[in-house]
């Protein structure tokens, strides 16, 4: 046998070694990568008796189904007690504009996205103001307005969804309620300004002057 030949054996046989040492067995169930691990160390997992309830219990939400998975959001039309939109929204919006009706809200400004892309009515049916509506003219509930919101924003989305984005109510523990994009977003302006801290550093503040 050459130097070359006992060089090949030897690497050959490492492989092996290395091989058969990254196949590690944990009682009967055997694992090669750490996925299979995780796999294996949860197949008995039962859940746990922790609960948020008693930090959510006073908040009247409703469950949606949002990428196959099931949770609760704080409900939205609850909170219109007063007037359902078409009790004012009698006529067509144009046929408003031009009259001496008592305005409420004429006077919200869109600072969402330009002009030319975006205004009231790519969310809002002059028809149906009780109701949102989608690019395509589809309705959506007011309390489903992440709907419209994902049409846009994916990549928010499938991160509020997931739990990475936006803010649980209650902690982690189950059940899950998590707050919706315009419990945090102003839809009309969704940008969040600049803030201070609530407690400043004095030591930065006399830098800064």
């Amino acid at each position: 046998m050459n130097k070359y030949q006992t060089t090949y054996l030897i690497s050959f046989s490492l492989l092996i070694v290395l091989l058969i040492s990254s196949c590690k067995h944990h009682k009967d169930d055997e694992y090669h990568s750490i996925t299979d691990k995780i796999k294996a160390k949860s197949k008995h997992y039962k859940g746990t008796s922790i609960t948020s309830e008693k930090y959510t219990d006073h908040i009247k939400t409703i469950e949606i189904s949002a990428d196959g998975l099931k949770f609760l959001i704080p409900d939205r039309k609850g909170k219109i007690k007063s007037y359902a939109c078409t009790e004012c929204h009698t006529k067509p919006l144009k046929d408003m504009q031009s009259t001496d009706i008592k305005k409420a809200h004429w006077n919200i400004k869109l600072n969402h996205a330009n002009q030319e892309t975006m205004n009231c009515t790519t969310c809002h049916n002059g028809k149906d103001m009780n109701n949102l509506k989608s690019l395509t003219g589809h309705t959506i509930d007011f309390n489903k307005s992440f709907k419209l919101c994902s049409q846009c924003h994916q990549k928010e989305y499938k991160d509020w969804t997931g739990g990475a984005h936006g803010k649980r109510i209650g902690g982690w523990a189950p059940p899950r309620v998590s707050m919706t994009c315009v419990n945090c977003h102003n839809p009309h302006s969704p940008g969040i300004d600049t803030k201070w801290p609530a407690r400043f550093n004095t030591e930065k503040t006399k830098e800064r002057k």
